[in-house]
């Protein structure tokens, strides 16, 4: 015969959460400890954080501090400040958030905290519940909302390393428009912007003046682009372009990278700074002057066949 598992009210089981479920858990951290797979022992209950006090403070296996905050009802933001006041307070390595009902918002939250701590910091939110079989006792059921994993501090470092880059162009670009205004009104309404380019319209529908710059080197470039729906328009007027190469070039003052590729539905005609990228911020100066010479004989160069389409 096999029993039927049957949900406990939790505060059937434990009233109070401070003087019967946190009391509980001092002294059958064991069972935690098993789950999550990290071996705790209780140092202090209600641990003194100024005017507060951490439900559970514990050490970890490695003499690491760990925080663990109860709450036997919907997680809420008041919960989550405690978690992470006391963690840092406290300079403990690992949280613990015990809740009956959590929200995805604040899993969300946990999740993210796993990504931009460091490698060292976790946070676990846990979802506890009682079920019985028959007229046994109630047992507690915990289970993982979610946790820390050597993925998600990756995702985390990726991130970080993103946006380091996203503010560094966001820099460069502001620097480039405002030397850009005194030689050249070609950009003269763009914005700076968090991306790896910044166009302005070239007179023409469909085509564009555009700036680039990646972490190894940066360069200008016309692009044409009428659309997908009007590709044959492209690749005729970049052919148009391209029978006058020689003059262009001439006029440039130098060679020119024609970049058709087929099905690709953008042509382009480039010139690429040889001095460096983004990663190169003692350059930046230079890259910049050296971009915006580019800029401006690419324009000049291109003028005269453009008006002509």
């Amino acid at each position: 015969m096999v029993g039927r598992l049957e949900r406990v009210n939790l505060r059937e089981v434990w009233a109070n959460e401070a003087a019967n479920f946190t009391t509980w858990l001092e002294r059958h951290l064991d069972i935690l400890s098993e789950h999550i797979g990290i071996d705790l022992s209780t140092l202090e209950r209600e641990k003194s954080v100024g005017s507060f006090s951490a439900d559970i403070y514990a050490e970890g296996p490695n003499g690491d501090m760990v925080v663990i905050e109860n709450q036997l009802e919907k997680t809420d933001h008041d919960h989550l400040g405690k978690l992470v006041t006391y963690l840092s307070n406290l300079e403990a390595k690992t949280a613990i958030w015990i809740t009956s009902n959590p929200r995805p918002e604040h899993a969300t939250a946990i999740n993210w905290l796993n990504e931009i701590t460091p490698l060292d910091v976790s946070f676990f939110m846990i979802k506890v519940e009682a079920y019985k079989i028959g007229d046994s006792e109630p047992a507690p059921l915990f289970t993982t909302i979610c946790g820390p994993s050597p993925e998600a501090k990756i995702v985390g470092k990726q991130k970080q390393e993103l946006a380091g880059r996203y503010l560094k162009r966001l820099d460069f670009w502001t620097k480039l428009l405002e030397k850009a205004k005194s030689k050249t009104n070609l950009h003269s309404n763009i914005s700076p912007s968090k991306d790896n380019w910044i166009a302005a319209g070239a007179g023409k529908s469909g085509m564009s003046w555009l700036y680039r710059i990646i972490m190894d080197e940066a360069f200008v470039e016309l692009v044409i682009d009428r659309g997908a729906d009007r590709k044959e328009e492209t690749d005729e007027i970049y052919d148009k372009l391209l029978s006058d190469r020689e003059e262009i070039e001439k006029r440039f003052g130098d060679d020119l990278i024609w970049d058709k590729v087929e099905g690709r539905r953008a042509c382009r005609i480039k010139s690429i700074c040889k001095i460096g990228g983004l990663k190169n911020e003692d350059l930046w100066d230079q890259i910049q002057e050296d971009l915006i010479d580019r800029m401006m004989r690419l324009e000049g160069a291109l003028r005269e066949p453009l008006s002509k389409i």
